[in-house]
Formats: structure tokens, sequence, C-alpha cells
């Protein structure tokens, strides 16, 4: 991947703020993909270049997460973070490159105010990774990016929730 925080700025700058609209007006994503908050967006609704745009991100993902000297990742990794990410369990498979991420149950409740896609007792997973952030925290700035893509692409919530809280102690800290 040969991923370094240069690459990680490039990243975020190009990709922040990505949204359906952009997706759109950029030919990447067909105008008859599913509704915003409705089913998962899948190959047929992307373009070519939608779908490279949606496998860099994924690339992305994971070197910010998992990346080390066997994937020529080098980031100056100073602290833990968590990351925990919500999703559908109907749309979960579209993170399943994610290792080392802990998946449990959860019940969603979220209204929506247009009721396009109301989660009363929805099925969903939290996902959970810990990972390296540097002391500018430039990993978490891309994760949220990238994120904001492959949300956009494919897993097509309103709102892909997803938080990141720095971890004191822990015993995957070796």
């Amino acid at each position: 991947m040969a991923f370094d925080s240069d690459a990680v700025r490039a990243f975020t700058s190009e990709q922040a703020g990505f949204t359906r609209e952009d997706a759109i007006s950029s030919g990447l994503l067909l105008t008859g993909a599913p509704a915003k908050g409705t089913a998962l967006i899948e190959l047929e609704h992307r373009t070519a270049e939608g779908e490279a745009l949606l496998g860099d991100a994924k690339d992305t993902l994971f070197a910010l997460l998992f990346g080390d000297a066997s994937t020529e990742t080098r980031l100056d990794r100073v602290q833990q973070e968590l990351l925990t990410l919500a999703v559908p369990r109907s749309k979960a498979d579209a993170l399943d490159f994610m290792r080392a991420s802990t998946e449990l149950a959860a019940a969603g409740t979220w209204q929506d105010p247009n009721s396009v896609s109301n989660d009363e007792r929805a099925d969903n997973v939290l996902l959970e990774v810990q990972f390296g952030e540097t002391s500018d925290e430039i990993v978490g700035n891309a994760i949220v990016a990238a994120l904001s893509v492959i949300n956009n692409l494919e897993i097509n919530e309103q709102v892909l929730y997803a938080r990141m809280i720095n971890i004191e102690e822990s015993t995957l800290i070796s």
C-alpha cells in the first residue's frame, strides 16, 4: 500500500465531506441507485470510477486501521483509539474486509424526520476496532473521510454512526 502521513493527508483533503450528490455529479453513482437510507448500493449502481473509488476508500480504511510494515504503512502511531461503527446487520458485509474487529448485536431506535428509514428496533451490528493514532490525529480524520465514501457508494445509510475514543489502557497495547 505504501501509505504514509502525506498519503493520509492527501486522501483526507480529496475526500473530506464527500456526499451522495458529489458521487452522482462526478459520475461515480448512477441516478437510479436506491434512495439514501434504504437498500445497500450494489455494483450495478456504480460506474467503474465509482467502484475504483470505493475500493480505494476500503484499502485506505484498512491501512488506517490495520496497516503496518507488512503493508508498507508508515505512520508514527503514538496512542490507541477505539472506533465504534453502527451498521444494519443486512449491510455489515460491506465492511467484511475489517479484521480484528469485535461485533456486537444492537437494536436501533433512530427516527428519520422524513420517514424514509426509521430504525425502530432495527437489527444492527456494532463493530469495534482498536487502532493506532498519530499525534496530529490525521488517522481519525482520514477514517471519517473513508467512511463517508464507503457509506455514499455502498452502505447507503442516512447517518452512518461512527465514533472514536482515546484508550488510556488496554491489554492489546504491547
